[in-house]
């Protein structure tokens, strides 16, 4: 696949993930390496959508570990159960917050973020990492991220 991406400039957020997916999804396929997938799959999102901070987070010796993003710098460990990241972890489930400062534990890494997206990808029944996608506006994020992005998640799982 080319190294570009088409994105229709007049979509809504729905037709653009839409397009986007199967896109990502060729990018990826058959690239063994998972920081080379990580990394197209950032640009991918930040391109499409323009986020604030879109990245992953890797399970590594009982944290997560920063892995491949784009946006301001980033916090580097996270623990388990700890911020967003970490809880999205230990529930092994979505989690979607509408205004950060009102998430209980929440790190902020950057004061800019507002609200926050975490998708886990499950493999074996376990988090191998999370996706963390951040937003400088409040209540930013919906169902139809949510649906998208765990999507995403199940296309790189298989890649995995």
């Amino acid at each position: 696949m080319a190294e570009n991406l088409y994105i229709p400039e007049k979509a809504t957020k729905a037709e653009k993930y839409q397009n986007l997916l199967p896109q990502i999804e060729a990018l990826i396929h058959g690239e063994p390496d998972l920081y080379a997938n990580l990394s197209n799959i950032t640009a991918a999102l930040k391109e499409a959508f323009g986020f604030f901070w879109v990245g992953f987070y890797l399970v590594k010796n009982d944290q997560l570990v920063l892995g491949p993003f784009q946006g301001p710098i980033a916090c580097t460990r996270i623990n388990f159960g700890k911020g967003v990241c970490g809880t999205a972890w230990k529930e092994a489930k979505t989690q979607l917050v509408p205004d950060v400062d009102l998430f209980p534990g929440h790190i902020a890494c950057s004061s800019a973020s507002r609200s926050e997206i975490v998708v886990p990808l499950l493999k074996n029944g376990e988090v191998q990492l999370v996706l963390d996608v951040d937003s400088d506006e409040l209540n930013d994020f919906d169902q139809d991220d949510q649906r998208y992005l765990e999507q995403l998640m199940e296309i790189l799982a298989r890649q995995l």
